[in-house]
């Protein structure tokens, strides 16, 4: 499904709108690429998201060369999460696909001035209707510190369940961290009652 999202970029010193993969009903969710290097690389360079997630800043190189490697990656899908008027707000990821065991991981990042305003639910419900409902998967799952308390919000509203923790899983800050370990399976997914994505 690939939609335009945002005004034409046309004229001349406009940047061209987006071509998306997959949209639902306020954000639209365009491939990364690795002109989103800089961009992405400032969201990870952010303290907050560097503690919640639980890495160090890297150097803009790094952030390229991995974004180049994910590309060429066939076990996932990375996501440059944009609102409609093509404001990019965070990245979202599909990754570790087994289309046998029909199981992946979700991984989502917002930027910061973005947060809290459920354009982390909308991108993670639509990459959740894309894994359900475009792929076969029947098991997604998520991570995050036991004390990230707008990740953990997110999940819930977004249907996971706490399966269990992985104590002492994360080394951060000169100490270990728990990471509080969430599962959505297919069966769930059907019941939940929210328009899909495709419906937007």
């Amino acid at each position: 499904m690939i939609e335009n999202f945002g005004m034409a970029g046309d004229e001349q010193g406009v940047e061209p709108e987006r071509e998306l993969s997959w949209r639902a009903e306020s954000v639209g969710l365009a491939a990364l690429d690795t002109d989103d290097a800089e961009l992405v690389h400032s969201w990870r360079s952010d303290p907050v998201a560097a503690h919640h997630i639980g890495f160090w800043p890297r150097p803009l190189t790094a952030t390229r060369e991995r974004i180049e490697r994910d590309i060429e990656d066939e076990d996932r899908d990375d996501f440059l999460i944009l609102l409609p008027d093509s404001t990019p707000v965070g990245h979202v990821a599909l990754c570790g696909q087994n289309l046998v065991d029909g199981t992946a991981r979700v991984e989502l990042m917002l930027a910061p001035g973005h947060r809290g305003r459920g354009h982390g639910t909308a991108a993670l419900d639509a990459v959740v209707d894309l894994a359900f409902g475009e792929l076969p998967m029947y098991r997604l799952t998520a991570e995050t510190h036991t004390d990230n308390d707008p990740a953990l919000g997110v999940l819930a509203k977004s249907g996971f369940s706490r399966e269990g923790t992985s104590r002492a899983a994360c080394l951060h800050r000169g100490r270990r961290h728990d990471l509080a370990v969430f599962m959505l399976l297919r069966p769930e997914w059907e019941g939940l009652n929210r328009p899909r994505a495709w419906d937007a």
